[in-house]
């Protein structure tokens, strides 16, 4: 989660993006690391989470990363869930729920639904602070930065 965050402070501080960070672990290496980019690649389907899982697939050859764990700092949104589900990934570790997007366990449980071929492991609240911390700021200095526009 520790890279994670990282890959959340530069979302934050190097591409003023929203800061989540993503990385994927198989058999103990990560094998791909990635955070949110919909600004930068002006792709509303560049989160972190789909970022992390192409760059991941692409490495090891193949569309399912079976036995993958995904650590990402916030609640995967319903696109990112389906997305790990397709993928078949083991297991997925964030850090704070996402009340207004997340599609795990917030507004929806797209990882567990028994309708669904793959279910999904997932576990919460790792390094939840720090995340917390991350996206507080960054909207909060948002916020000072609107209010601090010249108003016609």
């Amino acid at each position: 989660m520790r890279l994670a965050l990282e890959e959340a402070r530069l979302a934050a501080e190097v591409s003023d993006e929203v800061p989540i960070g993503a990385v994927v672990v198989l058999d103990g290496e990560v094998i791909a690391r990635a955070h949110n980019q919909t600004r930068a690649q002006t792709d509303p389907t560049a989160h972190a989470e789909l970022v992390a899982i192409r760059a991941a697939a692409q490495s090891e050859g193949s569309m399912r990363l079976v036995d993958a764990t995904v650590y990402t700092t916030v609640e995967p949104c319903f696109m990112c869930a389906g997305a790990l589900s397709h993928a078949r990934v083991a297991r997925v570790v964030w850090g704070v729920r996402d009340p207004k997007f997340g599609g795990c366990a917030s507004l929806g449980e797209v990882l567990t639904d028994p309708r669904l071929n793959h279910q999904v492991e997932w576990s919460e609240g790792v390094c939840a602070d720090e995340a917390r911390e991350l996206l507080q700021s960054f909207f909060r200095s948002k916020r000072a930065a609107k209010a601090a526009e010249p108003r016609d």
